[in-house]
């Protein structure tokens, strides 16, 4: 169920993937991740999402909203989101970066399989 206030939003991973690097990105998703976690247990569970949505201007989502995005990024169904589940939701959440992704993968293995020949 979508929130009463939907926001535009607009993709900036592209451009941070371009100015920081492959690793500073990595990097910036990782302070991201460390925001939002419960500490003591070192993932992102709906209640530390909740206690911590307002750092990234979402204190307005609904409780449906909040565990439906830990829901969405789940990757290994235990109810909350590890720091991989978090990074690769955010690259899954990011359309073109995902399409330079793959552009990049092809182009390397290209590369790599001209050097079969």
């Amino acid at each position: 169920m979508a929130s009463k206030t939907q926001s535009c939003f607009e993709d900036f991973f592209p451009i941070m993937a371009n100015k920081l690097g492959g690793d500073g990105l990595v990097g910036e998703l990782c302070n991201g991740f460390r925001l939002l976690m419960d500490a003591d247990k070192g993932l992102i569970t709906f209640d530390s999402l909740k206690k911590n949505a307002a750092v990234w201007g979402l204190q307005d989502l609904t409780d449906d909203d909040l565990r439906n995005m830990v829901k969405e990024g789940d990757l290994d169904g235990d109810g909350a989101l590890s720091q991989m589940d978090f990074c690769v939701l955010m690259f899954r959440l990011s359309p073109d970066l995902m399409e330079q992704s793959q552009f990049l993968l092809e182009e390397a293995l290209h590369q790599e399989l001209k050097g079969c020949y």
